[in-house]
């Protein structure tokens, strides 16, 4: 799924309907309105950030409205917190460490 996830968020334009949709439920047709491309061509978008998991759809008659979901990016922030979410402890297991010394007289 993470790969679905950066694919999805390698297109500027998907990664700024998400800025649109993070806030605010918005509709297909508003959010089509503030983008220079076909109103077709940001429906592909949508279809992509949808299958991807990082938007949901409510149907109100025929309006569709979307909306960020944010348990979409927790793949890709597990992914990128991994790079260094152990740095905080190791460093607090040093400090420790030397505190420890330094009450015993250990150089």
């Amino acid at each position: 799924m993470i790969q679905q996830t950066i694919l999805a968020l390698s297109e500027p334009r998907r990664r700024d309907i998400l800025t649109l949709v993070h806030q605010q439920e918005l509709s297909s047709s508003a959010i089509a309105a503030r983008f220079d491309i076909t109103p077709s061509a940001v429906s592909q978008h949508l279809k992509v950030l949808l299958e991807s998991g990082l938007v949901e759809v409510r149907r109100d008659g025929t309006k569709r409205y979307y909306r960020l979901r944010k348990e979409g990016l927790e793949d890709i922030k597990a992914f990128i917190d991994g790079f260094w979410d152990d740095a905080p402890l190791r460093l607090k297991a040093a400090a420790e460490e030397e505190e420890r010394r330094r009450e015993h007289g250990e150089a």
